[in-house]
């Protein structure tokens, strides 16, 4: 008699998006009761989402996913890259039997639906994946917490291994790499010029970052060797680039620059643009209407014509690759760990992951 294959269930954890028209309003209704993303005490806090959610649902959100209609195609492209990442883990080894699920923190699928999944199929051994490279409190944290919780309540007790953050890992780097130099050619060799990329990432308020949050750190890093590795792929050793911040809300003073101030230096330095969202590895409704139609909008209003966005990871083999190696990586390992398997946030980032790791543990 042989044995049976080990199994191993891995969770893609992504931000969610609303399905219809109709779940706008608790789709973002569930984001602003983060006390990640509000840190104000509940009741407070509870108001404070009922009246953005029903402003934004009118209005700014609303719009935006009405030229989606009404939807965000977020399930469905974090679909695409879970069963792509199954077949990959279960194509390198036959001992093991992978299964990938889906967790969205603010709709549907959320963590208790997917903790009662993965106790039907009693693995051996989980690897919690977050599909965001870099690491956040508002983000990669708050998945992790409401995962905790849940697992806790469902009784979910199985060896755990967490992969927190992965701002350079190998995949993730040659694939954006890849997607930046396809573009980059293109925009030369129509423009007539070396166009400026444009790394753009989800802001934070700068109170966020100064409480101790790597984010922005991180998408530094990530940036930077994105750049190194195109200045390999184009022969462009002086390649011009810079990082900016996009999606800024409210009152608060966010990180910079921003996007918007990105482009209008462009326009005055009169360089294409080509701009890659380098936070995001998957296209939503940041990366295909703020990008692709808002900001290319503004950037004409600028007289800034020769605008080329740059495609998300995705379904790069590359990313999903890199993906496939950090979970093999963790099989015989638990608790918290970058894909370096250290910290990699310099000493004063008092919200990395890991100094953190016995709070999230699962």
């Amino acid at each position: 008699m042989t044995d049976q294959p080990k199994k191993i269930a891995v969770i893609l954890m992504n931000l969610g998006g609303p399905d219809k028209k109709e779940n706008i309003k608790p789709f973002l209704f569930n984001f602003f009761m983060d006390k990640n993303i509000i840190g104000a005490p509940l009741p407070i806090r509870f108001a404070l989402a009922k009246f953005i959610s029903e402003k934004r649902s009118k209005k700014e959100a609303g719009d935006s996913y009405s030229e989606l209609g009404d939807k965000s195609p977020l399930l469905e492209n974090t679909t695409k890259q879970a069963d792509l990442l199954e077949n990959d883990l279960n194509d390198r080894n036959e001992d093991q039997d992978f299964k990938v699920f889906v967790s969205m923190r603010y709709w549907h699928p959320m963590a208790d639906e997917v903790v009662s999944k993965v106790k039907s199929y009693d693995p051996d051994h989980i690897v919690l994946m977050p599909l965001y490279p870099q690491f956040s409190t508002t983000t990669t944290r708050s998945s992790l917490q409401v995962w905790k919780k849940e697992i806790k309540k469902q009784g979910l007790d199985k060896p755990t291994a967490t992969i927190c953050c992965y701002p350079w890992d190998k995949g993730f780097i040659e694939a954006s790499a890849d997607n930046v130099s396809e573009v980059y050619e293109t925009a030369k060799a129509e423009t007539g010029k070396n166009p400026r990329v444009l790394f753009s990432a989800h802001g934070l308020p700068e109170k966020v970052i100064k409480g101790g949050d790597p984010y922005q750190w991180q998408c530094e890093q990530s940036a930077e060797k994105i750049a190194d590795e195109v200045k390999k792929e184009t022969g462009e050793d002086n390649l011009d680039w810079q990082i900016c911040y996009q999606s800024r809300v409210g009152p608060l003073k966010w990180i910079g620059p921003s996007t918007e101030e990105a482009l209008e230096k462009a326009a005055k330095d009169n360089v294409p643009v080509v701009i890659l969202p380098h936070a995001f590895t998957q296209e939503h409704v940041e990366t295909l209407v703020e990008i692709e139609i808002e900001y290319r909008e503004l950037a004409e209003e600028m007289s800034l014509t020769d605008f080329y966005r740059v495609e998300t990871v995705g379904v790069h083999p590359a990313f999903i690759d890199g993906l496939g190696d950090m979970v093999m990586a963790r099989l015989n390992d638990t608790g918290i760990k970058s894909n370096q398997m250290k910290s990699l946030c310099p000493h004063g980032f008092t919200n990395c992951c890991m100094t953190q790791s016995k709070k999230l543990a699962a």
